[in-house]
């Protein structure tokens, strides 16, 4: 694995040298474009969409709308932006992991001692594993500032940037149900429901199915074959009342 960040990690007074690998990958396929007469790739060219003309990469400028005029950026408008470069991770303060709504998690990276940091990249990390604890930090990776958290996993300590406030979009505009509207009833069993599925959360159990099966539909087609393909049947509801689809399913579930 490459490295993609050197610097350390600051505990108080302590600094962490370090190496950021990705600790993530896509597991989807990456498919070309390509024309459907001759299957040659597809090129993309940034055109001008006034003249139609293909504009040079050295020609393009960045700007931003304002009262319907763009205001246009160089190169030391970003630099007077960024925040001052930094090869430290401070830790500013420790909180449970469970405090931090999931939807402010973005991408996970571990965290490698160098040789002189190994002492205390073990104590760090036992000690969040002991105190239950993750600690919420900001480092700059690509001239960007970034908010994150270092948690342990198993015996190393792994950096997951989140999202700041700002990169959260707000749910007002969208029409949320009653929940007073659920009546006693209904929401006991809906708590039963819940309770008969409940169960330890196991990773592995949970596969990419979608490529998986693109892949076998792949390999077929390279056999000039056409593979076989499950239909799924739609399921058909026997009744439409919430309290009753509640009963069938605790029944099936129990079966």
């Amino acid at each position: 694995m490459r490295s993609l960040w050197t610097g350390a990690i600051g505990f108080g007074l302590v600094n962490i040298p370090i190496k950021l690998f990705s600790a993530v990958q896509n597991s989807h396929l990456d498919l070309d474009m390509l024309d459907g007469k001759d299957h040659s790739r597809i090129k993309f060219q940034r055109i001008n969409e006034s003249t139609g003309k293909v504009v040079p990469f050295d020609k393009i400028v960045k700007g931003y709308m304002v009262n319907e005029q763009y205001v246009i950026l160089d190169e030391e408008d970003f630099k007077d932006a960024s925040p001052e470069k930094t090869k430290l991770i401070e830790l500013e303060n420790f909180v449970g992991i469970d405090e931090i709504n999931p939807i402010y998690y973005e991408t996970s990276y571990y965290a490698q001692p160098t040789k002189q940091g190994k002492k205390a990249y073990a104590l760090l990390l036992k000690s969040l594993i002991k105190s239950k604890k993750a600690g919420v930090a900001r480092f700059v990776l690509r001239n960007t500032e970034n908010l994150c958290v270092i948690h342990p996993r198993e015996e190393i300590l792994v950096v997951t940037k989140i999202r700041f406030p700002e990169e959260i979009r707000d749910y007002e505009e969208l029409e949320a149900p009653k929940i007073d509207a659920v009546t006693k009833k209904e929401l006991d069993l809906g708590l039963a429901l819940i309770k008969q599925y409940t169960g330890p959360f196991k990773i592995d159990s949970f596969k990419d199915e979608y490529t998986k099966e693109l892949i076998r539909i792949i390999k077929a087609k390279a056999k000039g074959k056409r593979a076989t393909v499950k239909k799924l049947k739609p399921r058909e509801e026997s009744s439409d009342d919430l309290y009753t689809q509640l009963m069938q399913s605790l029944s099936k579930k129990g079966a």
